[in-house]
């Protein structure tokens, strides 16, 4: 094959330029006020909003190695946390154009690496400081507030744990005064204690109910629980909106979006004020996602609820699922419990049919057309099947098939199907015509839960269906809206397939746009994923630039000793002459990337009106904190005030409120390392070889003079 060479370091490194280059297409990310991006499609013509990087790296052409590799790298990212992408993306931009500063200056390759590598350790480790216990968050995001004596047991100790106390969770969305919270916890020892529990926990109670146990406790008119939320006299808060840092969660519903419908789990919105520690970490960890917040809190009320006081505060994100319906407003998104999909007026006919009738269902582990072929359990990745077979004798294809499969289906009475791949066309039609609702691209986990509900096993072809296999119980209805309404909306439609103790729950995400609902889903997911880590992590970082800046400042006190970064370990791979000189600079290289990083989070919070009253306002922040002689000290002090990097002139100072923003730990830091191993592996590519039959497109490109063809 024709091959042709390049060297990438000739002047300059064009993987580096490159990387830089990609990366700069997401810096509006950065940030709780994300600069939406339209991506077309110039076949079909039709048009996508994303704000992610995830999304954003998926819609480009990546013919290069390098966007390859940084596409491999946003995707693990994405595979393993659902958040940091947008972090990790910026931080290889900006180290990238670092790097290629320190090659200008021909300070050598292995001397980048080792500071670099070592630095960025030394950094995570510098930072643990910062880590704040989930038990401890309570206390740290809601410093201002004193948690009424009430909640205290005998031992001195809270009652419940913070994270799985069934109050916290009825705080998550409203705050109440503290008389009136004494009064309802001594009603609660007067009684049934866990029925009051699962009074103020029940998806399905209505909140309505909890007034009638407020009003009764003291019968105060001024503290009245209503389908919009508590009003208590003695929290008066206003809030801003135009921060990651400050966000109100939107105003209640009309009164007749707020009831309780079959199949809908409501409740008011979510206020920023509650006093419980999941409440608050849920949103410290949304970034000002305000529907997405009220989604969860319906998930953990319901989930608790299952749990019934088992102290499991974990989420369960196995039950959870999404289904996004076109043509509605944003706040009729809601959680439903069951398996919500879309479905064809077609299968909307049969499931009106099914109308208060228990359904017998079958669990497919494949596809359910005639080709399909189980290899292995695994299927091979990348192939996709035109025609298996030409039909030589004419006729429609699989006829026999179809009859026989039908048959089989028929033969064991099976009303509903739902199949984990695709489906053949024709097979769904003749199903549908005899009455029979088949259900393609069903997520394992639903089939798992639909299983464990029904008694139904999973089968990989129809002919292996015996009698044991289908499940009992099940039942197929019309998804209808937060008003009791059917949802009619032309083309699909959504419809809500349940089973008797199903745990699983689908979260319903309504836009009038239909370009902004994969934007939706993603928002939603990944809120719930961080969530989910901080509680697996059992801490969280304050956010807002806090562990940047802790980081940033320790990187330029490094640069400025004579000792090495971190361990031995580059003293015996450098010669101590190379430490002596070049240290300071590429360990300032490094401290370039968070500097950039808190300069454009500045900006696009819009506390600078550009980045170099951004950058000075970081400087302003740094020499205070150096003052201060313990800048650890001094960011957690800062955020404990209400949040880092805030300046004497904020963009709404006449609003107050004590909401501070957290980001994962792991997340984070393994955003970072990502970000620099991709950069340095870059760094140390020497070479670009093509090989193939481009030799004339290379001739003719503009760089054809950079090719040496072998």
């Amino acid at each position: 094959l024709p091959m042709a060479f390049r060297d990438v370091n000739a002047r300059r490194h064009i993987g580096l330029q490159q990387l830089s280059a990609l990366a700069s297409t997401g810096r509006t990310f950065l940030g709780p006020m994300k600069s939406h991006k339209f991506i077309v499609d110039e076949i079909t013509s039709q048009s996508t909003l994303i704000c992610s990087a995830v999304r954003l790296l998926e819609s480009l052409d990546l013919t290069s190695a390098v966007g390859q590799l940084l596409n491999e790298t946003i995707q693990a990212q994405n595979k393993e946390f659902k958040t940091g992408m947008s972090t990790l993306l910026f931080l290889v931009g900006a180290w990238s154009s670092a790097v290629v500063e320190c090659l200008q200056q021909n300070i050598p390759v292995p001397a980048i690496v080792s500071v670099m590598s070592e630095g960025l350790n030394s950094c995570c480790e510098r930072v643990q400081c910062l880590q704040i216990p989930i038990h401890n968050v309570k206390k740290e995001l809601c410093s201002s507030r004193v948690r009424p004596k009430a909640f205290e047991s005998k031992s001195g100790q809270a009652g419940c744990d913070a994270l799985t106390n069934p109050w916290d969770l009825l705080c998550f969305q409203r705050d109440i005064s503290a008389a009136e919270v004494i009064q309802i916890n001594s009603c609660s020892h007067q009684g049934d204690d866990c029925n009051f529990n699962k009074l103020l926990v029940s998806p399905l109670a209505g909140f309505g109910s909890v007034a009638s146990v407020v009003k009764a406790a003291g019968d105060k008119s001024s503290s009245a629980l209503s389908g919009s939320g508590v009003t208590a006299s003695s929290c008066v808060t206003r809030k801003l909106t135009h921060s990651r840092h400050f966000s109100t969660l939107g105003k209640g519903r009309s009164a007749s979006q707020q009831g309780n419908f079959q199949g809908h789990l409501s409740g008011p919105s979510a206020d920023v004020c509650g006093c419980c520690a999941l409440g608050h970490l849920a949103v410290a960890l949304s970034h000002g996602n305000q529907t997405s917040v009220k989604l969860l809190q319906s998930i953990a009320a319901h989930q608790r609820e299952r749990a019934e006081c088992s102290g499991n505060s974990q989420i369960n994100i196995a039950e959870i699922v999404t289904c996004c319906v076109l043509g509605l407003p944003e706040s009729y998104s809601c959680v439903s419990p069951g398996f919500v999909t879309l479905v064809s007026p077609e299968q909307a006919t049969v499931i009106k049919h099914f109308a208060d009738k228990r359904l017998r269902v079958l669990l497919m582990d494949g596809d359910l057309t005639e080709g399909y072929r189980h290899l292995g359990f695994n299927r091979p990745p990348n192939v996709r099947t035109i025609l298996e077979r030409p039909n030589p004798q004419g006729g429609r294809a699989g006829d026999a098939w179809l009859t026989r499969m039908s048959d089989i289906l028929m033969s064991f009475e099976v009303n509903l199907v739902l199949v984990k791949g695709n489906v053949c066309k024709n097979f769904m039609e003749r199903c549908m015509a005899s009455r029979i609702l088949v259900i393609g691209c069903v997520a394992r986990d639903v089939l798992c839960a639909f299983g464990a509900a029904t008694g139904a096993q999973a089968v990989t072809y129809l002919s292996q269906l015996n009698a044991s296999s289908v499940g009992n119980g099940a039942w197929a209805e019309l998804w209808k809206s937060s008003d009791g309404r059917a949802v009619d909306l032309g083309e699909l439609l959504p419809a809500r397939i349940s089973a008797g103790g199903i745990p699983l729950l689908t979260a319903v995400l309504t836009t009038a746009l239909p370009s902004k609902a994969q934007l939706l889903e993603d928002q939603f997911w990944t809120l719930l994923y961080r969530l989910h880590h901080a509680l697996k992590d059992g801490k969280v970082f304050p956010g807002g630039g806090a562990v940047e800046l802790l980081c940033l400042s320790y990187i330029q006190a490094l640069a400025e000793q004579p000792g090495r970064p971190g361990n031995d370990r580059v003293g015996r791979e450098l010669p101590s002459p190379w430490l002596a000189e070049y240290k300071p600079i590429v360990l300032q290289a490094l401290a370039s990337g968070w500097r950039r990083y808190l300069c454009v989070l500045l900006w696009n919070t819009a506390r600078a009106s550009s980045e170099l009253e951004a950058g000075a306002s970081v400087d302003h922040h740094l020499q205070k904190a150096a003052a201060c002689g313990s800048p650890s000290a001094y960011i957690l002090e800062e955020f404990r005030r209400g949040g880092v990097l805030r300046s004497g002139s904020e963009p709404f100072p006449e609003h107050v409120t004590d909401l501070k923003v957290c980001d994962n730990v792991a997340a984070k830091t393994e955003a970072w390392r990502r970000a620099l191993d991709l950069v340095l592996l870059v760094l140390q590519t020497d070479a670009e070889i093509i090989t193939g039959t481009r030799r004339n497109q290379i001739l003719n490109s503009p760089v054809s003079s950079e090719f040496m063809f072998l």
